[in-house]
Formats: structure tokens, sequence, C-alpha cells
């Protein structure tokens, strides 16, 4: 039997994207994942094509504005499981123009209240409902995808590599993403879950654009290095495949 065979992930906005990729990856490991896709039907087409290339995948409604959603998540894995041993926070969202605009002075509250919703409300609430699920398993594994642009260290250095992206609520969020992250991790410190947040990169999807220089093939590595640490990887970190980010 496979050291996998067992495992069971549950990763947000899984249908496409960067987390689609992730589960195809977990899926590879013999991991049993569960994609949570805020249109089932993309959830569903997604998860049946997992199948069809031998994966044990699955998909259920999940939404970051629909606070209800989250416990049917967790009643979804409690009967089907009884326990989970992967979560990755991987839905977002962005409601600015990312580069070349420094919005702080002008960012209204309706786009810092959407963006902060689904970036970092959700995300604590989806948590610590899957909490005492991730509990039960013998090693859990809690990845938070976060975004280089959440860094105040480089933002603030002279010639900053990030310096033209600057849209204050999506960034603002990533930072606190980061934060909790940090506070998770410590408050979990004695047990056997690790919290790590997760750059993937840029990459060509409906957030990334276009021009993003990372295709969404290559775009799983970090999530799935953090969702796959043994005993002695990482824990409270901020990285980008391995390599350790400044907050």
């Amino acid at each position: 039997m496979s050291v996998n065979e067992n495992k069971v992930a549950f990763i947000s906005g899984g249908n496409r994207g960067i987390g689609l990729e992730t589960a195809k990856k977990l899926g590879d490991l013999g991991i049993t994942v569960i994609i949570g896709a805020r249109d089932i039907s993309k959830g569903k087409t997604a998860a049946s094509a997992l199948v069809s290339s031998g994966i044990k995948a699955d998909a259920i409604y999940y939404d970051a504005n629909d606070a209800a959603s989250a416990n049917n998540v967790y009643a979804y894995i409690d009967q089907n499981f009884g326990k989970l041993d992967i979560l990755v926070n991987n839905a977002g969202a962005n409601h600015e123009q990312l580069m070349g605009k420094n919005n702080a002075s002008t960012v209204s509250k309706e786009i810092l209240h959407d963006t902060f919703q689904t970036n970092l409300f959700s995300v604590i609430e989806i948590t610590q409902k899957l909490l005492p699920l991730i509990h039960k398993a013998s090693a859990g594994r809690i990845v938070n995808l976060s975004s280089i642009l959440g860094s105040l260290t480089l933002h603030s250095m002279p010639d900053s590599p990030i310096d033209p992206a600057k849209a204050f609520a999506y960034n603002a969020s990533k930072t606190a993403l980061n934060a909790y992250t940090v506070h998770l991790a410590h408050e979990l410190r004695d047990s056997n879950i690790k919290v790590n947040s997760a750059h993937p990169g840029w990459v060509k999807t409906e957030l990334g654009g276009e021009h993003a220089p990372m295709d969404i093939a290559d775009s799983y590595k970090t999530s799935v290095y953090l969702a796959t640490l043994d005993e002695n990887g990482p824990n409270g970190g901020f990285f980008h495949e391995t390599e350790v980010l400044p907050w």
C-alpha cells in the first residue's frame, strides 16, 4: 500500500488553474482529491477528467462568499472519510489593476471588503471549520496560497523587484494571510499539523494574465511541496517552491 493511499486533500478553487494542477499532482501521488468549486458543474467536469486519468477525485460546492458552504464541505469529508490530511486554501480573487498603479489613496471600501472576504476571511473560516478533521490525520498539512506581492520586505526595499505591483487591497490581503499562517502555525506548533504560505509564481491564469512568465502546467510545485512535507519539514514559513521568501 502506498504511503499516500489513504490520504485525503481538499483544494478550494480546484476546478481550474493552479488548483486543478495541484489536484492532478496530488492525485498522481495516490492521494484522494476533493475539489471545492463555486460552479459545481465545472467542478464535477474537472473531477471526472481526473477520474478518467486514474485519480481518485470528487467535487463539492464551495464558495468563499457563502458561509454555509464551509459546513457542507465539513459534513461531506466527515461522513465519507472521517479526517482530512491536506487543506489547500487555493481560492483567491483580485478586483484591481495589479501592475503600474498605486491605489492606496483611492481604493474603495467595497473592493477592500470583497478582496479580504475571499483572500482572508473565507480562508480563516474554512480552516477553522475543517481543523477538527485535520487533527484526526496522522500528519495534517495546511497550505495557504499567498503571493510574493504580500511581502512587506520586498515592497519597502530600495529597487524593489515588485515595485510596479501596488494594488493595495490584493497585496494587503496576502500580507494578512501570511500573518494568519504565522499565528496558526505557532498555535499548532506542538501538534502533527504544519501550516505554510505558498507563492506559486506569476502564472498564466485568469488572475495572473497572459503576460505572466509561468505556465499553468508548472504552477503546482510550491503547493504540492508544502502539502507533502515530512515530519522534519518547515512550519510557519513563506515559500516559492523550496525557496524561503521574506515576509
